[in-house]
């Protein structure tokens, strides 16, 4: 029942005509002509899908994640959305070419369709775009708004493949950034150049969980005349939606709480306005970036338990660092629930429901050497791995692995050392994760 991108792959070729940033536009705006009304702003309207009976009103996003924007299969009843492992699509004739809404299944497959249809419901948007990561996301973001030549203020402290792309890629391609602290809004609002396009905001930051005031920075951005964008991936929309906070676009690793059990991997790309949506749709189609079916399929079915994993993750991780906040080996635990958090007052006021998430860190006494001691040693249910997010606990050595790939100064600079520990809770007994972390540090 969901038809959401037409396209084909001639109206791509008239973009190898010119780079020119008018034209682009033209061409956006041909793209988007033969794009009918975004499925998330139909989906808004209902909130659900129909099924075959009619739904209460004002259902809570906990059974949105379940159901919205879901259809039972009218020809079998089928309650799951069919996985449509299928390249190309059927037309009857040459007048009637995407009448149904698909041709080829790099610009659009159904059961992706149906995954971006609902992650924009989800995230407060217009629509999204669901891609092979959440790398795949934030370069589609780039792209799609920066040209040679233009600007972006970026938060310091970020992803460690953001901050590299960021360098190795973008800057030698003539685009410049601004690495700023987005603590400080005045930071924020003195980075902004003439030829500044974009704020790229990230909330809370991975590692170091820095909270960004995202109504303010959106202000700054709308006075300046630029796109914010947020990358949301610790909050989730469970806990913060950036769009409702006046951010243009929310940037997602569906990777970490959409998947939530270490199976799959993608990223999103969600637009609050029309306009911004068929941009990217168009970048997306460009570039073949889309998720496969299969991998569509498994996420409509594991973000049906976002809710569920977040509060326990967050109500488990608060109990967690309450705990490492008072032993006497752990020389610092930042945790945006616990009091001592600098912007605990920021994170009550942006993050829904009471809840802080899954992910925080800690330094131990002994610096670098015990802090590496313990995250070879500790023992099970704490797995020494990369990754966040999902259902078992995770502890990351972030120097060598999320962000290895910074410069080590910029890296230090922002807070992240070589023995850094990160964690991210998952769903297993508090207690025994407890346990585990206390013979650990007791062994220092």
């Amino acid at each position: 029942e969901v038809q959401v991108v037409r396209c084909e792959v001639q109206v791509v070729r008239s973009s190898n005509d010119t780079t020119d940033r008018t034209k682009m536009a033209m061409l956006a705006r041909s793209f988007a002509s033969r794009l009918p009304k975004a499925a998330s702003a139909r989906l808004a309207s209902r909130a659900l899908s129909s099924g075959q009976k009619e739904w209460v009103p004002d259902v809570s996003v906990d059974t949105q994640l379940v159901h919205g924007g879901i259809n039972p299969c009218e020809k079998t009843g089928a309650i799951l959305t069919p996985v449509y492992m299928s390249t190309t699509f059927v037309q009857e004739s040459v007048d009637k070419y995407l009448e149904k809404g698909f041709s080829y299944s790099r610009t659009n497959n159904p059961t992706v369709s149906e995954l971006e249809a609902k992650v924009a419901l989800i995230e407060g948007g217009y629509g999204s775009i669901c891609v092979s990561t959440g790398m795949s996301a934030t370069a589609s973001c780039i792209n799609g708004f920066m040209n040679a030549g233009d600007h972006c203020v970026m938060t310091n402290c970020s992803y460690g493949g953001t901050n590299r792309i960021a360098r190795e890629q973008f800057m030698p391609l003539g685009m410049e950034f601004s690495f700023v602290d987005f603590t400080d809004l005045d930071a924020v609002k003195a980075a902004i150049k003439p030829n500044t396009k974009l704020i790229f905001s990230e909330s809370p930051t991975n590692p170091t969980l820095n909270l960004a005031d995202l109504g303010a920075i959106s202000e700054i951005a709308k006075e300046a005349g630029v796109l914010h964008v947020c990358d949301s991936t610790f909050a989730t929309p469970y806990i913060c939606k950036p769009l409702d906070h006046g951010a243009d676009l929310t940037i997602q690793s569906l990777t970490k709480y959409y998947d939530g059990h270490n199976i799959g991997v993608g990223g999103a790309l969600i637009s609050s306005t029309q306009e911004l949506w068929e941009r990217t749709k168009l970048i997306q189609n460009m570039h073949g970036n889309i998720l496969s079916p299969m991998t569509a399929f498994m996420m409509l079915q594991s973000m049906k338990t976002m809710g569920l994993r977040v509060t326990r993750q967050s109500e488990s991780a608060m109990k967690i660092c309450t705990f490492l906040e008072s032993h006497p080996n752990v020389e610092k635990c930042v945790y945006p629930g616990l009091a001592s958090h600098p912007q605990k007052e920021l994170a009550d006021r942006q993050h829904m429901n009471g809840l802080h998430g899954g992910m925080a860190w800690f330094d131990v006494v002994g610096g670098d050497t015990a802090a590496i001691k313990l995250m070879d040693n500790i023992k099970r249910p704490w797995t020494l791995c990369e990754n966040l997010g999902a259902t078992e606990s995770i502890i990351t050595a972030c120097a060598v692995m999320t962000h290895a790939n910074m410069l080590r100064e910029d890296r230090l600079k922002a807070g992240i050392s070589d023995g850094f520990i990160r964690i991210s809770v998952g769903i297993e007994d508090p207690d025994d994760l407890i346990r585990s972390l206390d013979e650990a540090l007791n062994s220092l």
